[in-house]
């Protein structure tokens, strides 16, 4: 980025009409191909799945997915939280998004898997927060470790971030940074 130069970044919602958007993003960012239920719950999310736009470009996502516990109250899972690699500090804008959204809709939990030897992923988050709050053997099918970590933030009070150079993508494991080579 020069100096001095205006750069435009913005959120956006995930819709019927942006979906293709989202889908071309995850197939770039993450080494698995998602299923139909995946978007589905995104669009269904509402304001907790977003794009973000870099100069009208999208270049990351967070998609989330709202889940009723047992005793009726709603949490959060993130499924993904990715962004390319130039534009990292836009992922903790992302997550400042699903956590203040959370904080104001009075939803107590945010939860996400993260692959056990992700160590920037759990770092990532535990910077806004999170914990690691349980561990599952053999979560995943079709990579090593197959283990992973269940990092829950647990939300009283609103909290919010500034970062810059950051790793700014995860969620379900699917954390990644697309190098350009």
């Amino acid at each position: 980025m020069v100096a001095g130069s205006s750069v435009t970044v913005s959120l956006d919602g995930v819709r019927d009409k942006n979906l293709m958007q989202l889908k071309r993003l995850n197939s770039v960012l993450f080494p698995v191909r998602y299923n139909d239920k995946y978007y589905a719950d995104a669009l269904a999310s509402n304001e907790f799945t977003k794009l973000a736009y870099h100069s009208d470009i999208c270049v990351g996502s967070i998609a989330c997915r709202l889940e009723k516990k047992k005793d009726g109250a709603v949490r959060v899972y993130i499924m993904t939280l990715g962004v390319l690699a130039p534009y990292r500090g836009l992922g903790t804008k992302l997550l400042n998004h699903v956590i203040d959204l959370s904080s104001k809709e009075n939803i107590g939990e945010i939860y996400l898997h993260v692959q056990t030897n992700n160590e920037d992923a759990i770092n990532f988050y535990k910077k806004f927060g999170f914990e690691i709050t349980e561990t599952i053997q053999n979560y995943y099918k079709r990579i090593t470790p197959p283990d992973c970590y269940v990092v829950t933030k647990y939300i009283g009070q609103p909290q919010s971030i500034v970062g810059k150079n950051d790793v700014t993508n995860g969620g379900c494991c699917d954390f990644a940074v697309k190098e350009n080579r």
